[in-house]
C-alpha cells in the first residue's frame, strides 16, 4: 500500500501505484541519495520517462493534427516536452512538496528549480510505466499534457482555431456559438464543446479546460466536422 502522504500526488496523476516502491524511487533526487547511501535516485526513471513522454506526445500529435507538416509537428513536440513545460505540469500537481532533496539542495530553493521539477516529472512517468505499462502512462500524459499540446499547436503562427473559424464564418455574415459541458470530479474535470452556426452543429471537441475543448471543436469544424 502506498504512503498516505502520497495520495494527493497519486490523485493528481490519476494513478494509484501497485508497487509503492516505484513512486518512492521517482521522488528521490540525487542530492538526497548522496546523503543516504542506502537508497538510489530517480535518474534512471527520468531517462525512461523522457522516452515514454516523447512517444505519447508524438503519437497524439500525429493522430490529432493531420494538417501539420513534419517540421511543425517536431516544433510542437519539442515545446510540449521542454523543461519549462515539464516544470509547469509538476507545479500543477504539486510535485515539489513530495520530492526528497538533500539538505543543501532544499535550503537553496531546490524545490522551485525548473530543472529539478522537470526531471522529477519525467521520473514519475517512468515509474508509472514500470508500474502499469505504456497505455496507462499515455493516458496519464494526455490528461496532464493535452491542454499544453493544444496551446503549443495553436500559437504562434495563426493556428488559433477559434479565430480562424470565426474569420472563415464572418465572410458569410455568421458567427460561431459554443456549448460546453463539464463532467467528472474537480481534480479530473473533462469538457466537451460543440460549435454551432444557425443551429447547425459544425464540430465537437474534448479537453481538460473549456478553452481547450472549444479549440478542438473549432478545429473539427475547420476540418469538416467531427
Amino acid at each position: 500500500m502506498s504512503d498516505p502522504a502520497a495520495r494527493p500526488l497519486e490523485d493528481a496523476l490519476g494513478h494509484r501505484f501497485t508497487d509503492p516502491g516505484h513512486l518512492e524511487l521517482a521522488l528521490i533526487h540525487s542530492s538526497y541519495a548522496s546523503e543516504h547511501r542506502s537508497t538510489g535516485d530517480n535518474e534512471r526513471l527520468e531517462f525512461l520517462g523522457d522516452a515514454v513522454l516523447g512517444l505519447a506526445v508524438t503519437t497524439y500529435l500525429y493522430s490529432e493534427y493531420p494538417d501539420l507538416p513534419e517540421g511543425e509537428l517536431a516544433k510542437v513536440r519539442a515545446a510540449s516536452v521542454s523543461r519549462d513545460a515539464l516544470a509547469g505540469i509538476a507545479i500543477r500537481i504539486d510535485l515539489a512538496s513530495h520530492l526528497r532533496l538533500g539538505r543543501g539542495e532544499a535550503s537553496t530553493g531546490g524545490r522551485s528549480k525548473p530543472s529539478i521539477l522537470a526531471d522529477g516529472m519525467e521520473a514519475l512517468l517512468g515509474a508509472i510505466y514500470l508500474d502499469a505499462g505504456y497505455e496507462k502512462t499515455a493516458e496519464v500524459i494526455l490528461t496532464l499534457w493535452e491542454e499544453t499540446i493544444v496551446q503549443k499547436a495553436t500559437s504562434p503562427g495563426g493556428r488559433d482555431y477559434k479565430t480562424r473559424l470565426q474569420e472563415a464564418l464572418a465572410a458569410g455574415g455568421s458567427l460561431p456559438e459554443y456549448v460546453v459541458e463539464g463532467t467528472g470530479p474537480d481534480h479530473a474535470r473533462r469538457f466537451v464543446a460543440e460549435v454551432f452556426v444557425g443551429g447547425k452543429l459544425l464540430g465537437s471537441g474534448r479537453g481538460n479546460s473549456k478553452k481547450e475543448a472549444e479549440q478542438q471543436a473549432a478545429r473539427a469544424a475547420l476540418l469538416g466536422g467531427g
